[in-house]
Formats: structure tokens, sequence, C-alpha cells
């Protein structure tokens, strides 16, 4: 099955998010055939949990639960949005607790995304990430992917690093483990690069999650 984005988003969603997004559409092309065939065991997850009317949630996971789990995990909500997949829920988790890093939350913010911090002065933040002024946010900070707010069972684990991949042989409570790995942009850190290195980390996992969504 093929999905649509709604009518609803495309008027609700901040304008310059939705040509964020549309761009990212624009260029599934360049998805390799071995992803898009790892995307679409995740998306036949989530159709199958939506069809026996149950929620289907994500858990993205890395090691620190600072960079990609969470790009994953925002484009993952975003792209179920964009769609109108109702009951589509996404999580993240590390195998130990950082903070979201603030380079990916200016990554985010430079796609169109409004980001909140409830206080930017602790060491591990709240951020309220919002797609158009009226929409419910989504709530994140760094956790390990055991902790709470994260489901415990019934979940599909999403390997976004091949780090947590290999300390995680068994993720507890899980329907589903697969691994969709992504290169870390940390490695641009205090670069010239740092910057356009996390565009491009943002973009790439943006593509991915709406490709995905988008074939539920």
């Amino acid at each position: 099955m093929t999905q649509h984005p709604t009518a609803t988003t495309m008027t609700s969603f901040f304008p310059a998010l939705v040509e964020y997004i549309q761009n990212a559409i624009a260029q599934w092309d360049s998805i390799p055939s071995d992803r898009r065939s790892d995307l679409a065991k995740v998306a036949g997850y989530i159709r199958e949990r939506l069809a026996r009317s149950e929620p289907a949630k994500l858990i993205f996971i890395c090691t620190h639960n600072s960079r990609r789990s969470h790009l994953s995990q925002v484009w993952a909500q975003v792209a179920a949005d964009y769609y109108g997949l109702e009951g589509v829920e996404t999580f993240s988790g590390g195998t130990e607790a950082t903070a979201f890093n603030p380079r990916a939350v200016a990554a985010l913010q430079r796609c169109g995304l409004k980001i909140l911090a409830d206080d930017p002065t602790v060491a591990n933040p709240h951020y309220r990430l919002y797609t158009s002024d009226s929409s419910n946010p989504q709530i994140c900070f760094s956790k390990v992917y055991s902790d709470p707010p994260n489901p415990q069972k019934g979940y599909c684990a999403v390997m976004t690093c091949s780090q947590a991949d290999d300390a995680c042989p068994m993720v507890m409570g899980c329907d589903l483990r697969m691994p969709i790995r992504y290169e870390d942009p940390k490695v641009a850190d205090d670069t010239e690069f740092e910057a356009l290195r996390y565009d491009e980390r943002s973009a790439q996992i943006c593509r991915e999650m709406l490709y995905m969504m988008s074939v539920v």
C-alpha cells in the first residue's frame, strides 16, 4: 500500500517543514535497494499492528541516545503524522543516557521544526518539538532504551548504530529487532563541516523515514 499525505498535514505543518519534506520525497531514488528492503520490513511491522487496531511502537536505539536515535525518532513520527498514520508511536533510547546533542537539535530546527527546551541549563534537557503551532509536541531527552516512557514490550527495536547493535544482541520485550544503521555526524564536531554533516545525516534519516511510512 502506498500512503499519501493528508490535506490536514499539508496545510497545518509549518510551510518550511512541508517544503523540506517534499524535497526529501523527491530524493527517494537515492535510497539503495537493500535499505529499502530493511525499511519495508519495519513498515510491514507497522502495517500488521495497525491492521489489528494495535499501536505500532518503534524504539530507535544507539549508544548514547544523543544524535542518530533522536533524529530517527523525530523524523519517523513526523513522517507518520505527515501520512496520517494514526497509532504510530516513536521513541528512542541508548545503552547509556547522555543528552540530546544541541547540534542535532539545531539541524532539526533548520528543517523547519519548532523546538523549545524546558530548561536548557540542565545536563539533559527535555525538548518539545512541534510540526505546527497547534500540534502536540514530541518530548525528547536522552534515556536508556529500557527506561520510561519507552515501552517495555510489544515494540520494534530499530538499531541505528553498530555499537548499540553489537552491545544489545537481545533487546528484551521487542517483537522485531531491525538494524538500520547511520554514520555518526559526531565525527565532524568542532570542525568547519559540522553543520553540513549534521544536515546530511538529518536529511538521509528524514528521506528514509518518509519512504518507510509511505509503504505501510
